[in-house]
């Protein structure tokens, strides 16, 4: 099953979720709105955001390798199948990556 996620959805958690399908998808969404060190007792988990303030090709990308490498580590029952990126209107200069993934 394809889904695509959005690094620009808000992300409504529900703890100890029963359905894979959405436990996958919030986690996805959840590892792309987090900054690397910020989650007490698991500071690996996000993503390093090593893309912030570079140019937009550099920041793509970082963003691709960030992204790929945690989905790997940390939500290894996705695969990866296409990192796109659209202009964040809400933050001119920034970036909203769509992440499709096979589950």
């Amino acid at each position: 099953m394809i889904q695509i996620i959005r690094s620009d959805t808000p992300v409504d958690v529900t703890l100890c979720e029963k359905d894979k399908i959405t436990s996958i998808t919030e986690n996805i969404a959840l590892l792309l709105s987090t900054r690397k060190g910020t989650i007490p007792m698991y500071r690996e988990f996000g993503l390093p955001m090593e893309f912030i303030d570079k140019p937009i090709d550099v920041a793509k990308t970082l963003m691709v390798a960030e992204i790929s490498e945690a989905l790997e580590e940390f939500e290894p029952r996705a695969k990866l199948i296409n990192i796109e990126f659209e202009s964040n209107i809400a933050s001119p200069g920034g970036l909203t990556a769509i992440v499709e993934v096979e589950i």
